[in-house]
């Protein structure tokens, strides 16, 4: 991996779909070990895993990894911490005294 090139690489994974009152989820579970680094892209192939109210749907699928550059890991890694702010949300009121 240089500096500025992505590399592609493919890797069978198991797609895990909740639909439950308790938890509503979808995981990707690569199942050679495979891990993710800060600025990779997962794109997992095949038709959308839909699970029925109730019910968790697992099935096996392949994941194609796009990875990231050099440099795209360490853009990410520098400003994700800005980027988490966005998913914040503040509010602030006065008191009002009457």
């Amino acid at each position: 991996m240089g500096l500025l090139t992505r590399e592609f690489e493919t890797h069978p994974c198991e797609v895990e779909v909740s639909h439950c009152f308790d938890s509503l989820h979808a995981h990707v579970k690569f199942l050679d070990g495979t891990t993710i680094n800060p600025g990779d892209e997962v794109q997992v192939k095949g038709p959308p895993v839909m699970a029925p109210y109730g019910e968790v749907v697992r099935e096996e699928r392949v994941a194609r990894i796009t990875r990231a550059s050099k440099l795209e890991q360490l853009w990410t890694r520098m400003t994700g911490d800005f980027e988490f702010m966005e998913l914040c949300e503040f509010s602030f009121s006065e008191e009002v005294k009457l």
